[in-house]
């Protein structure tokens, strides 16, 4: 198991906890991947979990693993460190032998969080394009926290379909950029160098590889972005920034059509 801080730790082995204890011997494994186990966390890294399941959950199963993840996830106004969660959980004989789009069985992140407390327990979209992403990465580089190796619970996802996926997010992408301007455009960033490359890499790495290839007179609110998400600097969106995301955005949407 990766070496993580003490708090960070604390998280992911109650996450393990929580999601034994609800779904039992159906969960099949457990594993840590992203920037935990990759590039190494940033200031505003999440802690990305993925779970294979034999079934599909229940919705009480369900309800209780989202009101576990909501307290072991930050929350607004945390001063403890602990991290926001991203975990996604996917029953296997949806996902292998692989086909697209696959569905999505249960994802949880903060940026639901809102939703999560008012009872709604399904805010995502399924089948979804965005968890051929999520698998790939996992896949890649994965560190197990219970259960077999990946490789023995996932197939690999062909890179049209990981290309594909990569694209038809983008709509709904963009919908958040205003809520959420730093994250949208590091997005943005990754999904330019997948389209390109046919490969994943880091939030920040892929913002570096964009900037130098965005045309003159674009890429300054996507070094914002990127200072804010490796600590860096804080990122202020006001009025002229928001311009500039807006406008970096657009540019990168145009360069990953011309792809």
């Amino acid at each position: 198991m990766i070496d993580l801080p003490e708090t960070e730790r604390a998280q992911v082995d109650a996450v393990v906890d929580l999601v034994r204890d609800v779904l039992g011997d159906a969960a099949l494994g457990g594993y840590l991947f992203g920037s935990a186990v990759t590039s190494g966390l940033r200031a505003e890294s999440d802690l990305d979990i993925l779970v294979v399941a034999n079934r599909r959950t229940t919705s009480p199963e369900r309800r209780r693993l989202i009101d576990g993840l909501l307290t072991i996830s930050r929350s607004r106004g945390d001063t403890t460190g602990k991290r926001h969660l991203e975990v996604t959980v996917v029953s296997e004989p949806d996902i292998r032998p692989w086909r697209y789009p696959p569905p999505m069985d249960l994802q949880y992140g903060d940026w639901w969080r809102t939703e999560f407390e008012s009872g709604v327990a399904e805010p995502w979209t399924s089948p979804n394009p965005d968890l051929a992403i999520v698998l790939t990465s996992a896949r890649a580089d994965a560190v197990g926290l219970f259960g077999p190796p990946i490789e023995a619970l996932l197939d690999v996802v062909p890179v049209a379909d990981l290309r594909r996926a990569s694209v038809e997010v983008i709509p709904e992408l963009l919908a958040n950029l205003d809520d959420d301007v730093r994250n949208v455009l590091l997005t943005l960033a990754r999904i330019w160098f997948t389209v390109e490359t046919g490969t994943l890499t880091s939030k920040d790495s892929a913002a570096t590889w964009a900037i130098s290839r965005l045309p003159d007179g674009r890429g300054s609110a996507l070094r914002q972005a990127r200072a804010g998400y490796v600590g860096e600097a804080v990122d202020r969106w006001d009025g002229e920034a928001r311009a500039a995301a807006r406008a970096d955005a657009s540019a990168m949407q145009v360069a990953i059509t011309a792809v």
